[in-house]
């Protein structure tokens, strides 16, 4: 189509839409509106989602003390981010480069210092970053292994009765692998392993019933599905020390759609309120993992609640994290430490719900609770984690944990906020760090309620 054709379509003159293409002339709503159904576009397709995303990180990366005094504005990132999306990701790759080089030098004064050996210490940036972006772009939804998951559910008549006898079966008979159970001493600390030469599937007799049919419906995703597990790291252009965790990433997705198949757990999680241990003991899947299924909800025309999900331990690392509620995670720096998932490490094993609210105003609702990652025998160390769910405070009322809580009552939520370099609260106690719009000041004969927040005039 030409662009004459174009505008005589939109109405308006060649020129004008020339106006427009070079960002001259603002497009109306009306005229987004006919191209949309001049092109048979979805809306959504123009969500401001991926900008507010690159936002959100690059004023992260600008909270750096590196840019101290360059009095950038979040406008200005708007601005830059809305006219030159493509200049706003290279300034984001460069500072990823910028700490990847910042670490490496930090990993060889400390060898040094401890050692004469500095083999191995140019890094660059972290393989599970590069995961979890994959993951955030694809919206946490990969229709092409929920086709798969269905398939073998089909091909092999799997039922939530039989799910560990129906997939050995089907390991055995279709794809001609053997599964074998083996002692703790025989595996010597693995929960899994696979021989491809002998096509042996060897599992620790220290994996549960649900551990268990998750491992070999893991194993199935990378046999059955390497195609398109291959296909998505490649169009993904992640790093070749990025692909394997791809794989291993998205071949648990494969088994969670296995495990716990799209419509009947949608449904499930309707009919019980998204009651996590509830969906747990039906499909015999862990808290962890019925987390996790419970962000993939995102089937055009069949979503569940919008969810976010971060997985973190006792020392605040993030390793796992998605969100689909538009909250925001910290990519370059610490966690807010008023999140309940880090209260949930002082109440091991109990449910802790909180209403939160960040400094643009808007409220969510999080449920958080430890986990316990399983250990093969006594001398075997126990890994505890926090894993925290959450979503919009409109979403709250669907789900069980929000009975009871006066969710419309703004004045009962926790003042939270991304980093302590983003957060404009100044009455914070825990503040480690002061904030990007306040230079620090330090007054010798005067405390607040933190080195960092220092006292207002009154």
């Amino acid at each position: 189509m030409s662009q004459a054709q174009l505008a005589e379509r939109l109405g308006i003159s060649p020129s004008y839409l020339n106006l427009i293409e070079h960002n001259r002339r603002p497009l109306s709503a009306a005229h987004l509106i006919k191209l949309a159904q001049i092109f048979e576009l979805d809306l959504q397709a123009f969500s401001s989602d991926s900008d507010a995303r690159l936002s959100a990180d690059l004023l992260e990366a600008f909270g750096d003390t590196l840019f101290d005094g360059q009095d950038i504005t979040t406008a200005d990132v708007r601005d830059l981010v809305a006219q030159s999306p493509t200049v706003a990701r290279a300034i984001l790759a460069l500072y990823h480069a910028y700490r990847s080089a910042q670490e490496s030098a930090d990993t060889l004064a400390m060898k040094l210092s401890e050692s004469d050996d500095v083999s191995g210490i140019d890094r660059s940036r972290p393989p599970t970053e590069e995961v979890n972006d994959l993951i955030q772009h694809h919206g946490n939804y990969f229709a092409e292994l929920e086709d798969g998951a269905e398939a073998v559910w089909r091909q092999a008549g799997l039922s939530l009765a039989n799910i560990y006898d129906g997939l050995v079966g089907y390991l055995q008979n279709v794809v001609g692998i053997e599964v074998r159970i083996e002692t703790v001493g025989a595996m010597q600390g693995a929960l899994r392993r696979f021989d491809p030469e002998r096509r042996v599937l060897t599992l620790s007799e220290a994996l549960r019933r649900g551990s268990r049919n998750f491992q070999v419906a893991h194993q199935l995703g990378l046999l059955t599905q390497r195609a398109v597990l291959d296909r998505i790291a490649r169009e993904s252009m992640v790093t070749a020390e990025a692909e394997g965790m791809t794989r291993v990433a998205l071949a648990n997705y494969f088994a969670a759609a296995l495990l716990m198949p799209y419509q009947p757990f949608l449904e499930a999680a309707r009919s019980e309120r998204y009651d996590i241990e509830v969906l747990g003991h039906r499909f015999r899947t862990s808290f962890e993992q019925v987390c996790h299924r419970l962000t993939t909800l995102r089937r055009p025309g069949a979503e569940g609640v919008g969810f976010h999900f971060v997985r973190i331990d006792v020392a605040g690392n993030i390793s796992k994290r998605f969100s689909a509620s538009g909250f925001r995670f910290a990519r370059f720096s610490g966690a807010c430490p008023r999140w309940n998932v880090f209260a949930a490490f002082l109440t091991p094993g109990m449910l802790r719900t909180q209403l939160s609210q960040m400094p643009d105003g808007r409220v969510f609702f999080w449920v958080a609770r430890t986990i316990r990652k399983e250990a093969a025998g006594y001398h075997s160390p126990h890994t505890v984690f926090a894993v925290g769910i959450g979503c919009d405070v409109r979403d709250a009322r669907e789900l069980v944990y929000a009975d009871g809580v006066d969710v419309g009552n703004r004045n009962a939520a926790v003042p939270v906020g991304v980093t302590c370099r983003l957060c404009e609260r100044m009455d914070c106690e825990q503040r480690a760090f002061p904030p990007l719009r306040h230079p620090l000041k330090i007054d010798e004969h005067v405390r607040g309620v933190s080195f960092y927040a220092p006292l207002t005039s009154r």
